[in-house]
């Protein structure tokens, strides 16, 4: 989700499973009045859910963007999808903002990370 260059460019760390990745993959319009705010209010909002785990996101030079969020349990995912600024979001994603997209939503049964150390 984030558009910002500051964001250390670092994965989500593994957490302990279960869990939940909803997986957005997403094509942009031309038309990008407004997303900047809106995207900016949505990680606001996404990060201060209880259950919220983190966030990955990539574009890809062609314009292909993926953003994953990761949540503790169904309940908070739930809590995320049904939220009333988020669905308003939606609406104006679809209205303006979306080619096209695709949403994918997966229970995570295992995990692990790596990260080399500092020299």
């Amino acid at each position: 989700m984030s558009d910002h260059p500051e964001a250390p460019v670092v994965p989500v760390a593994a957490c302990e499973p279960p869990y939940y990745a909803a997986v957005f993959t997403a094509v942009r319009t031309a038309n990008q009045r407004g997303y900047g705010e809106t995207n900016a209010r949505m990680e606001d909002l996404v990060r201060s859910l209880p259950g919220f785990l983190g966030m990955d996101h990539a574009q890809n030079p062609g314009g292909l963007s993926i953003t994953v969020a990761y949540f503790r349990d169904a309940d908070a995912l739930t809590e995320w999808r049904t939220n009333t600024e988020h669905r308003a979001a939606q609406q104006r994603g679809r209205d303006d903002w979306y080619q096209s997209y695709t949403l994918h939503v997966a229970k995570v049964e295992r995990s692990h990370g790596f990260t080399r150390p500092q020299d």
